[in-house]
């Protein structure tokens, strides 16, 4: 049987006014994946980076006049750890899978858009890399769409190099019967 990883858990309350705290933490949390275990504590799988990120934001919250404590800690059972898993791979699932209908869209766009999509379809990979600690099926499809993306575009480029080629030798053909 499995034993239980360790957490790093932040506990916190911040005031509501002024509020720009309160989203600026909140947003960092997001960008972290940190899973909402109850109002006001979130965890973490823990690490050295998760339990640094986690000091930071406890730093910006003390900072805000709020209060907080950072713990390591473990759920009491494997069938808990199992659904704060669940719950962030499901987060993650529905980020990968938006990357992938983002991707398979801009198959189709003209090849200026799609180099944009891709530079920002490849960054946001990279984000929700970070945050993916239990990854879901859904990243295997999210990094082949956007392979996929790059490649439309290799395909393309070589589909018209190949026409203005043809296009090329047919112009010398004609030339040449005229003469």
């Amino acid at each position: 049987m499995r034993e239980v990883g360790t957490w790093t858990v932040l506990v916190y309350r911040i005031p509501r006014e002024p509020s720009r705290p309160r989203i600026a933490v909140w947003r960092k949390l997001e960008r972290l994946g940190a899973a909402r275990l109850g109002d006001g504590v979130v965890g973490l799988p823990a690490d050295a980076r998760t339990r640094e990120q986690l000091d930071w934001i406890a730093d910006e919250i003390l900072a805000a006049g709020g209060s907080c404590t950072v713990w390591l800690s473990q759920p009491a059972t494997v069938a808990q750890e199992r659904e704060i898993a669940a719950g962030m791979r499901a987060a993650r699932a529905a980020e990968y899978a938006a990357v992938t209908t983002e991707a398979e869209a801009a198959v189709s766009a003209d090849p200026a858009e799609r180099a944009r999509v891709l530079r920002r379809l490849r960054a946001e990979l990279r984000r929700i890399h970070r945050r993916d600690f239990f990854p879901p099926a859904e990243r295997d499809t999210a990094r082949t769409a956007v392979d996929a993306l790059a490649g439309a575009g290799d395909r393309l480029a070589g589909t018209r190099d190949r026409l203005a080629g043809t296009g090329d030798r047919l112009a010398g053909t004609r030339d040449r019967g005229r003469a």
